[in-house]
C-alpha cells in the first residue's frame, strides 16, 4: 500500500506546484502591463512629457517629436492631434458627440476593432458587418470639470457587450479639446491618440488587465 501512496502524494504535489506556476496574480498582471506599455513606448519613438511640460507649452504636445504627455491621475498617456474647431463643451449640459476609432490591444500586439476605415467583424444576426458604416456616439454631461457619458449606439460598447458604458479613458481627453462641427473649408475636427491603462479602459480591458491604444476623432452633432 506504502507503495502506491508515496507515488500519490507525489504525482499531487507535482501537480499542485504546477497549478500554482501557472497563477497569475493581480499584482503579476499589472506588471505585465506595465512593461508591454514601456515595450509600446518605445518601439513607437513616444516621448513622454510631464504634465507641467505639456501645461508650459499652452497643453500641447509636439507631433513631430511624437509627444505623449502621462496624465497622474488617471494614468492615460495622450496625445493631442487637433485641438478640434469650436470650443470645450459647456458647463452643465449634455451634449451628443460622435467619435471614429481605432482600438489596439497592446498587451497582445493586436487590432481589437475600429470603425474609422472598412473593418468587418461577424454577427450572429446580421453576419458581416462594416464598423465603418457605424458611428459611435455618446452621450456627454461636464460638470465644472469632470465628464460622465453613455453610448447612444455605436460599435464599440456591441462589441464588448458592454451596453451604454464608455470608457474612462476615453473622457480624459474633453478638458483639452474643442468639441464642434467644421463649419469653414479649414475646420477640423478634434483628434488624440491615448495609451490607456486597464483600469480606464473597456470592461473587458478592466477585467483582463489589458492596456490598449486608441485614435479617437470628436464630433459634436448637429
Amino acid at each position: 500500500m506504502k507503495r502506491l501512496i508515496y507515488p500519490l502524494i507525489l504525482v499531487l504535489v507535482a501537480i499542485g506546484y504546477v497549478g500554482c506556476q501557472d497563477y497569475e496574480t493581480y499584482g503579476d498582471k499589472k506588471a505585465k502591463e506595465r512593461d508591454a506599455i514601456e515595450r509600446y513606448i518605445a518601439a513607437n519613438n513616444i516621448r513622454v512629457i510631464s504634465e507641467s511640460t505639456f501645461k508650459a507649452q499652452g497643453e500641447t504636445t509636439n507631433l513631430v517629436d511624437n509627444e505623449f504627455v502621462k496624465l497622474d491621475r488617471t494614468g492615460v498617456y495622450m496625445q493631442i492631434v487637433r485641438k478640434g474647431c469650436g470650443g470645450q463643451l459647456e458647463n452643465n449640459k449634455t451634449v451628443n458627440v460622435l467619435c471614429r476609432f481605432m482600438e489596439y490591444n497592446i498587451l497582445d500586439d493586436t487590432l481589437i476593432i475600429r470603425n474609422d476605415r472598412d473593418y468587418y467583424i461577424s454577427s450572429s444576426t446580421t453576419g458581416s458587418i462594416n464598423c465603418a458604416n457605424f458611428v459611435d456616439k455618446m452621450s456627454v454631461t461636464r460638470t465644472g470639470t469632470t465628464y460622465t457619458a453613455s453610448f447612444v449606439s455605436g460599435v464599440l460598447c456591441m462589441y464588448h457587450g458592454t451596453s451604454t458604458s464608455v470608457p474612462s479613458g476615453w473622457l480624459v481627453p474633453f478638458n483639452y479639446i474643442n468639441v464642434g462641427r467644421p463649419e469653414k473649408d479649414d475646420d477640423e475636427i478634434a483628434k488624440v491618440k491615448l495609451i490607456v491603462p486597464h483600469s480606464q479602459g473597456t470592461a473587458d480591458a478592466t477585467s483582463n488587465v489589458v492596456p490598449c491604444y486608441y485614435e479617437i476623432t470628436y464630433e459634436r452633432e448637429k
